[in-house]
């Protein structure tokens, strides 16, 4: 049984045509799949209707073997799905150590919730260093990595996360990135990676999966994927 599903999914917005147009995709336990295409190929639309914030026309979502479909966003964190929206979602008002006790407050109790904060500063050590500085005065890289520690911090199953490099220095994409692919490993993560950065995101993943215009066009190995040079010049742009 896959780890994580959608089957048929179509979602759109309004009376227009469908942004999802039918997709079905699988996902095993502990897989890290890189979500690629072009700006307007659904990525995002995707992940939203697969987190819950946006409503399906039709299809199903499944975690599991759990029918998420019905279920509120909240219900679906609840789950063991967790969505990284893109722009580094942190409260900025809050302090690192906060931000990160906020995002496990449901799934601790308050001695567990301690632990898991410090097993966080122990995978992310630039956070460790900024433990009581606001989220305001975090650089881009350390928004990031706080947004990725916070939603590790519910213990999901499966974790969504979109353009999490976006704007982010190389140095500072790798070991983001590093980070992602080791918990995936250790852990038996599940990871749903939407990238522009094709390289980054197929150097972390296992499989990649190409968009275009609300359909999977290609469903390869990441590595077949990057030594595919008519794939990548006619979805991918590079």
């Amino acid at each position: 049984m896959s780890a994580f599903a959608c089957k048929d999914l179509t979602v759109g917005y309004g009376d227009g045509a469908p942004v999802i147009d039918g997709l079905e995709l699988d996902m095993a336990e502990g897989a890290v799949v890189a979500l690629l295409g072009a700006n307007g190929a659904g990525k995002t639309t995707l992940l939203r209707a697969l987190a819950g914030l946006e409503p399906a026309r039709s299809g199903a979502v499944f975690l599991g073997g759990r029918d998420l479909t019905n279920l509120s966003t909240e219900d679906r964190v609840r789950s063991g799905l967790s969505l990284v929206p893109e722009g580094r979602s942190v409260v900025v008002e809050l302090t690192v150590d906060e931000n990160l006790r906020l995002g496990g407050l449901w799934r601790h109790r308050a001695r567990a919730r301690k632990a898991a904060v410090e097993e966080m500063y122990e995978l992310f050590p630039p956070l460790d260093r900024r433990r009581d500085a606001a989220g305001h005065t975090l650089s881009g890289g350390e928004r990031q990595m706080l947004a990725l520690a916070r939603a590790l911090m519910a213990r999901p199953e499966v974790l969504l996360l979109d353009e999490p490099s976006l704007g982010l220095a190389p140095q500072a994409t790798a070991q983001l990135l590093g980070v992602l692919r080791a918990t995936a490993a250790r852990t038996g993560l599940t990871v749903l990676l939407a990238e522009q950065n094709v390289t980054g995101a197929l150097s972390v993943a296992q499989r990649g999966v190409v968009l275009s215009l609300g359909a999977i066009v290609a469903d390869r190995p990441a590595a077949e994927l990057a030594a595919d040079p008519a794939l990548r010049h006619a979805y991918l742009g590079f």
